[in-house]
């Protein structure tokens, strides 16, 4: 009896030598990059207060397979050398089973590579640029459309109802902003629409009125723009000052989007239109129930971009308990097979065109109006009608001479 004791025990100390840490823990760690603080900082917060709301719903309900769901999430303060050094963190000392966030391109990115080159699962759930899915990465996977489809939408309302002729692109020039320019210039010349201006600007300007300028002598039918919060406040605003009218202000999506952008820009957001990627009205299981939880836990709006994060912890949640272990190849094989549908839609990594491990997801238009952000293409999903055409001087409470 006493040599069967002994077996089962050598067999169980065994058994501890083998599995890796991680599985034989009681939480797991998963690695979560965010920009908290910096210039990004708001969209880093909805997120990673998403993340934690998830994370503690997820917890209660059982965890992985009994085991709590540990986030350790880092600030990346927005800049690519800070995201690849706090990923270079989570991976080598905090020995994290797999990376999620990623909120700007850039940082996203370059935080991308080092979980490649070191064989560490990463699902982004925001950071949009083409080059993230399109580089060949079996390791990198994204649950948000990349930036090239995020126009999707708006060219439906534009070819319906609008139609307009000119178009001006003005874009921050990071790696986000001028793949969203490049795409959505493709798609005028495909659609017809001659872009008389595209023009970059430095992220954190002050003044983009000389830009601004050059757009009203040109008079374009629309104004697209691809820039986060401050920039998109400041933009609306100075183009509020100079009685900047074209047919309509068109935002490609970020900073548009932000409960943020009506408290900066105040009456100058009123009327603009943004693609967006969700809306709490979308008939998603979940997706209201999501919105109004977070109102009530952190007295906030919420938008797409914690739905992004909201989702990505549940998609975590279900790879890693459908993994074999937490060996980090096992991880990825059972990210790659997921099949779900969370609160920000279908969630299926799947390889088309020049994409790898990409989930794919239609657009929306959105539009501010009362200063409530309201769903308005397609039509029957809208919470609103269109409104247009608008009538700036008289929106901007300017009195027409």
């Amino acid at each position: 009896m006493k040599k069967i004791a002994l077996t089962v025990v050598a067999f169980l100390c065994a058994v501890c030598l083998v599995l890796p840490g991680a599985w034989a823990a009681e939480s797991v760690k998963v690695g979560v990059v965010l920009p908290l603080t910096g210039d990004q900082a708001k969209f880093g917060e909805v997120e990673k207060l998403s993340f934690e709301m998830a994370a503690e719903e997820i917890n209660a309900a059982g965890g992985i397979n009994g085991k709590t769901m540990e986030l350790l999430i880092e600030d990346d303060t927005g800049r690519p050398e800070v995201g690849r050094s706090v990923v270079e963190k989570l991976i080598t000392k905090d020995k994290v089973v797999l990376v999620g966030g990623g909120y700007s391109s850039s940082v996203t990115y370059a935080a991308a590579g080092v979980c490649q080159q070191k064989k560490v699962p990463f699902l982004v759930n925001t950071g949009s640029a083409d080059n993230i899915t399109s580089s060949g990465w079996d390791y990198i996977f994204r649950l948000n459309p990349p930036v090239s489809e995020y126009s999707g939408a708006i060219e439906s309302l534009l070819e319906t109802v609008i139609k307009p002729q000119t178009v001006a692109i003005l874009y921050e020039n990071s790696l986000f902003g001028t793949s969203g320019a490049k795409s959505f210039e493709s798609s005028c010349e495909k659609l017809g629409y001659k872009v008389v201006l595209k023009e970059g600007y430095e992220h954190g300007g002050i003044d983009y009125k000389p830009v601004l300028i050059q757009v009203k002598q040109l008079n374009p039918d629309i104004v697209y723009m691809i820039s986060y919060i401050m920039d998109a406040s400041l933009l609306m605003k100075q183009a509020k000052e100079l009685k900047l009218t074209p047919k309509i202000f068109m935002g490609g999506a970020a900073g548009f989007t932000l409960p943020e952008f009506v408290t900066n820009a105040g009456v100058a957001s009123e009327k603009v239109v943004s693609a967006t990627l969700w809306h709490q009205v979308l008939p998603y299981p979940g997706a209201m129930d999501y919105y109004k939880k977070f109102v009530a836990k952190y007295n906030k709006d919420t938008e797409y971009h914690g739905a992004e994060a909201y989702a990505a912890a549940y998609v975590i949640a279900d790879a890693l308990k459908r993994a074999k272990s937490f060996d980090r190849k096992d991880v990825k094989e059972a990210l790659a097979a997921t099949d779900m549908m969370t609160i920000f839609g279908p969630v299926k990594f799947i390889s088309y065109g020049n994409m790898k491990n990409q989930n794919k997801l239609p657009t929306y238009v959105v539009q501010w109006i009362d200063g409530n952000l309201e769903m308005v293409w397609p039509e029957n999903v809208a919470t609103k009608p269109f409104s247009y055409p608008v009538d700036w001087i008289k929106t901007w409470g300017y009195v027409s001479n």
